[in-house]
């Protein structure tokens, strides 16, 4: 399967036109996550995107909740926050929000190590896990030196070992690529990013 994949999106116009136009190709476009700004815009996201031509799995960033993400109207999309989907027998689980809690205020969305943990828990297998926060120690530096990954995602991938793990949020390594054992990592950023993938 010929994957479209993208995360942080924040309302650029000119990615969400390649994104578009590239989803021609595409079996299938994941999103992983902040698709709008501070719980702000997501009605001009979803007319961003509204050309899209393949289906999409996307899970929330915390720039927008679960909730907001699923009544915002995007045609053709399959939104998970602690839940799988299996798309032409591709096993895909996802989990959004920012892990660990980020100091960004009270309009992002957040959950503990702990939340995450537990969440993550209910995926027994995927061919595709895709989380807005990245793994610990892989595509997680802020430009300060920081790593702000998860150890919750990247226990599960150790556990899951899926096929590959999309992420975003660390905007310092957006293009990342990395491998945590079998499983190949990416943190997105807007652009198109392309993956083909067999169940």
């Amino acid at each position: 399967m010929k994957i479209l994949a993208f995360s942080d999106l924040h309302l650029s116009a000119p990615h969400a036109a390649d994104i578009v136009a590239a989803s021609a190709e595409a079996d299938l476009v994941i999103g992983a996550g902040d698709f709008c700004n501070c719980r702000q815009g997501m009605d001009r996201a979803v007319a961003m995107l509204a050309g899209l031509k393949a289906p999409m799995v996307a899970v929330p960033g915390n720039g927008e909740s679960a909730e907001e993400l699923r009544a915002a109207g995007f045609p053709d999309t399959t939104v998970l926050h602690g839940e799988g989907v299996e798309v032409e027998g591709l096993r895909l689980f996802g989990l959004g929000y920012g892990v660990p809690e980020t100091p960004f205020g009270s309009w992002s969305c957040d959950l503990s190590e702990v939340q995450a943990a537990a969440m993550l828990a209910a995926c027994g297998r995927a061919d595709i896990l895709i989380c807005h926060s990245p793994p610990k120690g892989l595509g997680d530096v802020t430009s300060g030196g920081m790593s702000v990954g998860s150890t919750a995602v990247r226990a599960a991938a150790e556990r899951i070992q899926p096929q590959l793990l999309l992420c975003g949020h660390v905007h310092d390594c957006w293009g990342f690529r990395g491998r945590l054992g079998r499983t190949q990592v990416a943190n997105l950023g807007p652009g198109v990013s392309w993956f083909e993938v067999e169940p």
